[in-house]
């Protein structure tokens, strides 16, 4: 007889439960949440990779369309993360993860049919990169799933290391692709989709085989409703996009960037195009280490606190990055490219480790909010799931957009200027007010002991 994968009376608090056998099925499920996320990501992604193999005289693409098709992916996978947060719990994590895996086939496949035959319209690649945006849906069923899973003392770990193996999705296509690029050269692409592909099926057959559904309060239309009243939603998606509106957007531009600067410094298009793949993957994959280092950092010493120190760090990699292409201009010397290079690094590495405080601040907020409700213990864990579930979904979704805006204003700034360098200063701005408002609602000591209520104080830690 085939064994249910449907599992009811789910309690992770419950330590005797959690060390009979609890422990081993969470575990298992955060391994296969993490292997179809990762894959997703990289679909989401593909797109960020695919325009590195396509030369404007063959495809008759500029910078700007580009930059707009890379937004367009983020824009889909952002706004899609607001029904995948309720569709672990209409129809399980482990039924949606089968699903969300086979659907990105269509994708795929679509990206090898169109970059076959170039020279098709503008809309035509948008709406294929549309279709890759379900990929960045995934991160939000998959954090509500693995939220239900885990004990709140373990939630900065397990949504951290869930969040940082999807993000790792990110650099892995792009290291596929330098693969394809030095095997096969920059004329055939389609192996990087035949191989996700092949990596959809096996995340699907795996989530099949291995995954479970947890018959158990989860996020629904209430729990949606109460969270979009909410102040500290609002809060949280301010700074998630700073953080993982940072992380998508710079890694689905960073390629670009580069391989504008390479031109800018001399170089032909096809040598451009394999440096600015070389070294394209190093963020992203820095960024989506870091976030599991941000989730154990924040369970030690407070998400708030956490927080202001990356985006403190990162007002310092803007900093170098507004400066640098100031003062060189479309002229990108050595010198130049070592400090583009080096501002990039530091951006992904504080905003992972800012998308991991982030998500750990979700929960504590919402844990201690249940507190003060004057109900039974089971009713105040029912209402700190569904909540912590609803507002990781609504900052995902938030905090996408943030993928966006760092695409169209690097479009704006090329196409106005021929340089990023307005958009750098933008950013470094944005990471300033994004740092004040962590300081001033999170980590500030109240001045009396009503000054502040037990919501920040618990992401405080």
């Amino acid at each position: 007889m085939a064994r249910s994968h449907t599992i009811t009376g789910w309690d992770p608090e419950d330590r005797a439960a959690w060390d009979a056998g609890g422990e081993g099925i969470a575990k298992r499920n955060l391994a296969w949440s993490v292997a179809a996320e990762h894959v997703g990501f990289s679909v989401w992604s593909l797109w960020s990779v695919m325009v590195l193999f396509m030369p404007e005289s063959v495809y008759h693409l500029n910078a700007g369309d580009k930059f707009l098709i890379a937004a367009t992916a983020t824009l889909v996978g952002s706004v899609l993360r607001l029904p995948y947060t309720m569709a672990t719990a209409r129809f399980g994590g482990r039924n949606w993860t089968v699903f969300s895996a086979c659907v990105l086939i269509v994708p795929v496949v679509a990206t090898i049919v169109i970059l076959a035959n170039p020279g098709q319209p503008l809309w035509v690649y948008l709406l294929c990169a549309a279709l890759t945006g379900l990929g960045g849906g995934n991160f939000a069923s998959s954090m509500t799933n693995i939220n239900a899973f885990f004990p709140q003392r373990l939630k900065g770990w397990a949504l951290g290391l869930n969040a940082g193996g999807g993000n790792i999705g990110v650099p892995a296509v792009q290291l596929v692709g330098l693969l394809v690029i030095a095997v096969a050269g920059n004329r055939e692409p389609y192996w990087v989709c035949v191989f996700y592909v092949v990596a959809l099926t096996v995340a699907a057959i795996g989530a099949r085989r291995y995954m479970n559904n947890l018959d158990i309060v989860s996020v629904d239309t209430a729990s949606m409703k109460a969270a979009l009243r909410h102040r500290h939603t609002w809060l949280v998606s301010l700074l998630y996009i700073g953080t993982f509106g940072s992380f998508i957007g710079f890694s689905f531009a960073f390629g670009q960037v580069l391989q504008i600067s390479f031109t800018d410094g001399g170089q032909t298009a096809a040598q451009a195009s394999l440096h600015a793949a070389q070294i394209a993957f190093i963020g992203p994959l820095l960024g989506s280490v870091a976030r599991v280092y941000g989730g154990k950092f924040a369970d030690r010493i407070g998400g708030g606190r956490v927080t202001l120190w990356a985006f403190a760090g990162m007002i310092g990699g803007a900093g170098i990055l507004a400066v640098t292409a100031t003062i060189a201009g479309r002229n990108t010397t050595a010198a130049a490219m070592a400090l583009y290079v080096l501002g990039f690094v530091l951006l992904f590495l504080l905003s992972g480790i800012g998308n991991g405080s982030v998500y750990k601040m979700i929960p504590s907020i919402f844990e201690a909010a249940s507190r003060s409700l004057d109900v039974d213990e089971k009713t105040r864990a029912d209402y700190s799931r569904a909540m912590s579930g609803a507002v990781i979904g609504i900052a995902g979704a938030v905090g996408g957009l943030g993928g966006v805006a760092i695409n169209l204003v690097l479009r704006a700034s090329y196409l106005a200027n021929g340089t990023a360098t307005v958009a750098f200063w933008a950013f470094g701005a944005f990471y300033v007010i994004a740092a004040l408002v962590t300081w001033r609602v999170y980590v500030r000591l109240p001045q009396t002991a009503a000054a502040e209520s037990a919501v920040p104080a618990a992401a405080r830690g």
